[in-house]
């Protein structure tokens, strides 16, 4: 894989790969869980009724990645599920999407609560049950890995977050790109976020995934130390507004989101658009197309229950009111 940290003087095409060059599998080690989505039909009223429409969903960021990225590369994910018939499916369902899956088996299965008001936002309640226990990873789980991917919500706590450390150092070794998703202004806060720099730092990944909210609550809007210091490409994404690419500390490019008409759900917007920015820097785009690619990926969820494509060949979630 390239490195993203050159944009090239044509971020509306896509750099072909070489095609005697195995750029590898793209790996996501996190959360596997069953999501629960529940999307208001009108204002929320508290203490009594609001009418809804509720769905059962796989979900889980990096599950959610692993998904949508499938499709374009070769994709593998690497994580914990309950040792019940939940996780049976959920496994199931991830494999059906083209997943090549490697799962620990133990405990229970974890569960998010998604609230989406009429707007589109999202209110999460997670539970991440199994998930959160991930240790001791077999170390062939990273063979043929080009690019390792890590949600930051495995940073939660130990054992996991040592443990998503423990294989960024190991697919480093094995010559991968790492990247991390800041993934919640919540869990950052939760954390501290001089904890979670220092966390950062010590994996220091190739690129770094933020939202507007969680780029400011780090200190990374615009570029400086800050961002110099935790990874050599950082990327910023502000919605509909052009997504901002920091190269060594540097505003170095504002990339331009095509307008997405009929959103109704934004949970698994950021996951869309880690996993197309992923897959196209795996097949040798530069980091504008790559960017390019993720807006295209991220508008394909905007209409439906958490991170299911439109498009997606996977069977979609049932509906109940």
């Amino acid at each position: 894989m390239p490195s993203p940290a050159e944009p090239g003087a044509r971020a509306d095409a896509e750099a072909a790969a070489d095609p005697g060059t195995d750029p590898g599998v793209l790996a996501v080690a996190g959360d596997l869980v069953e999501d629960v989505v529940v999307w208001a039909s009108e204002p929320v009223h508290r203490a009594t009724d609001t009418a809804a429409r509720v769905f059962r969903a796989r979900g889980g960021s990096a599950a959610n990645v692993a998904a949508l990225a499938a499709g374009l590369v070769p994709t593998r994910f690497i994580g914990r599920v309950g040792a019940d018939a939940a996780g049976d499916a959920l496994v199931a369902a991830l494999t059906a999407d083209g997943v090549d899956v490697r799962t620990q088996r133990a405990g229970r299965t974890g569960m998010v609560v998604l609230l989406v008001d009429v707007d589109g936002e999202r209110t999460m309640y997670p539970d991440r049950g199994a998930s959160a226990e991930l240790q001791d990873v077999d170390a062939a789980w990273l063979d043929g890995v080009g690019l390792l991917h890590l949600p930051a919500y495995g940073f939660e706590r130990e054992p996991m977050r040592g443990e998503l450390a423990r294989l960024a150092a190991q697919a480093r070794a094995g010559g991968a790109v790492v990247s991390i998703d800041a993934s919640s202004t919540g869990l950052l806060g939760a954390l501290g976020v001089e904890v979670a720099l220092e966390l950062l730092r010590g994996i220091r990944p190739d690129v770094l995934f933020a939202n507007e909210d969680e780029a400011a609550l780090l200190g990374l809007t615009g570029g400086g130390a800050v961002a110099a210091s935790i990874a050599p490409t950082v990327v910023v994404k502000h919605g509909a507004l052009p997504t901002d690419v920091i190269t060594d500390g540097r505003l170095v490019a504002r990339v331009d989101v095509a307008p997405v008409t009929g959103i109704r759900d934004l949970t698994g917007a950021g996951d869309a658009f880690a996993a197309g920015f992923l897959a196209a820097s795996l097949r040798g785009s530069d980091v504008e197309a790559a960017c390019l690619a993720g807006h295209r990926s991220a508008a394909s969820v905007l209409s439906n229950p958490g991170a299911h494509a439109t498009t997606s060949s996977a069977t979609p979630p049932i509906a109940s009111t």
